[in-house]
């Protein structure tokens, strides 16, 4: 089964998302509202170690709201951003390796992705702003649909053919 779990800084304690905001203000001379959430979806963990690890790894109670399952974005155009398959996301293991120190068991299975919630753009300035958010060297917008397992899937690659006489072959060949 899997969990989502949404955090928010409380205002005051959101210095990033103000920064992100001034950005992208000054950036496109736009006047908006952007909300930043942190989601987390959680796979192996039990009913009793996610209500441990959940205000003690994945948020900090006097400084974040936390949204369980979903959180209230109507209004907004949201935006979702992960790293992309094969990048190394810090945050999710640093959270793995924390909650299987606190329940000394299995490492479950972790995903972040930070979520924009942006109010009063049009939508060329949705693009632009999507564009300034999303490094496609890295990351990527991801839909804000929960999975069924986030279980990694390899693809077996094909073997390399043997290109020994190339320059010796048909154009057929």
């Amino acid at each position: 089964m899997i969990r989502r779990l949404f955090v928010e800084k409380k205002d005051g304690y959101d210095t990033v998302r103000r920064r992100k905001l001034a950005e992208i203000e000054n950036a496109f001379s736009a006047d908006l509202e952007m909300r930043m959430l942190l989601r987390y979806d959680i796979e192996g963990l039990s009913d009793s170690d996610y209500e441990m690890a959940k205000a003690t790894i994945f948020s900090e109670p006097p400084v974040d709201n936390v949204y369980e399952e979903s959180v209230d974005l109507s209004g907004a155009d949201v935006i979702g951003v992960e790293l992309l398959p094969g990048q190394y996301d810090q945050r999710a293991d640093s959270a793995a390796q924390c909650v299987q120190l606190l329940t000394q068991g299995e490492r479950p299975l972790i995903k972040c992705a930070n979520v924009y919630a942006v109010k009063g753009v049009t939508d060329a300035d949705l693009v632009r702003i999507k564009k300034h958010l999303i490094n496609p060297v890295e990351s990527e917008e991801v839909s804000l649909d929960k999975p069924s397992s986030l279980a990694h899937v390899t693809v077996e690659a094909e073997d390399v053919k043997d290109i020994k006489g190339f320059t010796a072959m048909s154009d057929e060949e």
